[in-house]
């Protein structure tokens, strides 16, 4: 998933609203995952770690592929290390699985969710957006700049940035404090496909919204605040229901 000297963090976007304004006393920030919430993205995830492990005489089983998606590359790591003993560090397993991947996304290209780019362009007029995502930074990098969304957010974080990944709470936790949020992280909204993540929303103080549209592996969902079919019905006036929520 990304090489070492690949940075994707701090301020991207030109999102003009500041971190510590929301209009209409809504949301203090909006944060996002990223494969199979806005980029359709989870098949070649697996299938990328799949290759470079096989490279390394490495077959990963059925419930090993499963757990690549919706968690971070530490933990992806730490797993096939554990596991397989592979003398190969995570940043080297990182850069394999990059180029396998942008090997399988030369031929299908980057495809948003379905409404994802339209939602965040309209949550992006409301209040900062932030993405915490599982994916190394070059991975990240690569999908919002393939499906042109990239400037929307003030703070892009990748695996490489947190030692703990989700469901622990240090993605989303490190976005708020990014943002200059974390005091008003019950007015924060985390946006999922994946229990792990979910989880890692919820611990963070964070209202949730699960997503149906990407999670093909079939994740329970039902941690989540509240769980739509897409992200179109992720409206402004659910999110300010959200928040304003005592649930």
């Amino acid at each position: 998933m990304g090489r070492p000297g690949d940075r994707v963090k701090g301020r991207v976007g030109s999102n003009p609203i500041s971190a510590s304004r929301s209009p209409n006393g809504g949301p203090a920030a909006i944060l996002f995952d990223l494969d199979g919430t806005l980029v359709d993205s989870e098949r070649a995830n697996v299938e990328s770690v799949v290759l470079a492990c096989r490279a390394l005489g490495v077959e990963l089983n059925v419930d090993e592929q499963r757990f690549v998606v919706g968690h971070s590359w530490n933990e992806i790591y730490e797993r096939i290390a554990a596991t397989y003993g592979v003398d190969i560090g995570m940043d080297a397993l990182i850069a394999r699985a990059v180029d396998e991947k942008r090997a399988l996304l030369a031929v299908t290209g980057h495809h948003a969710l379905p409404d994802a780019i339209a939602t965040v362009q309209r949550l992006a007029r409301r209040c900062p957006l932030a993405i915490a995502s599982g994916a190394s930074r070059v991975e990240v990098r690569d999908a919002i700049e393939g499906i042109g969304i990239a400037h929307y957010f003030q703070v892009v974080l990748g695996a490489e940035d947190y030692a703990h990944g989700k469901p622990a709470p240090d993605p989303y936790l490190l976005a708020m404090d990014k943002l200059g949020v974390r005091a008003h992280a019950a007015r924060c909204i985390v946006i999922e496909d994946a229990t792990p993540g979910i989880l890692a929303g919820r611990a963070a103080g964070a209202r949730v919204i699960g997503v149906r549209a990407g999670n093909f592996v079939g994740y329970d969902l039902s941690p989540a605040h509240v769980v739509v079919d897409t992200l179109a019905e992720v409206t402004d006036a659910l999110c300010d229901r959200l928040i304003d929520s005592d649930n």
